[in-house]
């Protein structure tokens, strides 16, 4: 019978949320926006799961400075309903930047994230601010320091036995089988058992 092997799952206690700072300034809006999803979701880390919270806060400073390219500027336009007949409003990415620099970028990190339950939650951990100021300090200094590691009792590491000439570790594979087989011929010849 095949031995069966488990599935990894990782568990809630397992999961190690660090607080990343990103400085918008000069960056495009695209490739900041992908790069800030990718960080919430967890999938940087090797131990990705999509249905897990395990992405990493991200705060974003600088916002009102991003950049794009192209004209889009003029033609890129944010629409949003009042929830009244006739209450569609449009707003320019000029304008938009103007008056609300935040929303510019949360709304392009929240396209970048699957439509479910979880990246709603995952927004969440989104922290934009206009200038280069945020309150998250501490978060952000508590999660660089070096936290101790976990205890996991390991046998200690055998030494490796120090040979006096330094031929005899170089020997090829068939003279180490033939001194091995030796061994425990010898072995058996002087009646225990053999290494």
């Amino acid at each position: 019978m095949m031995k069966q092997t488990k599935t990894y799952s990782l568990s809630a206690k397992d999961i190690d949320k660090t607080w990343q700072v990103i400085d918008a300034n000069g960056q495009t809006l695209g490739r900041l926006s992908s790069e800030v999803a990718q960080l919430l979701m967890g999938k940087h880390k090797p131990t990705y799961s999509s249905h897990l919270d395990m992405g990493d806060f991200v705060i974003i400073v600088n916002a009102d400075k991003i950049r794009v390219t192209g004209k889009k500027l003029e033609d890129k336009v944010y629409y949003r309903h009042t929830g009244y007949m006739g209450g569609l409003k449009e707003t320019v990415l000029s304008d938009m930047l103007q008056k609300h620099p935040r929303r510019v970028i949360e709304l392009s990190v929240r396209g970048m994230l699957p439509r479910n339950r979880l990246a709603r939650h995952l927004l969440r951990h989104l922290k934009v601010y206009a200038g280069p100021d945020h309150p998250h300090v501490a978060q952000v200094n508590a999660s660089r320091k070096p936290r101790a590691p976990r205890a996991v009792s390991r046998p200690p590491k055998a030494e490796p036995e120090a040979e006096s000439t330094p031929t005899a570790r170089k020997q090829p594979a068939t003279t180490a089988k033939a001194t091995r087989t030796q061994r425990r011929t010898t072995a058996k010849a002087a009646g225990t058992k053999g290494a």
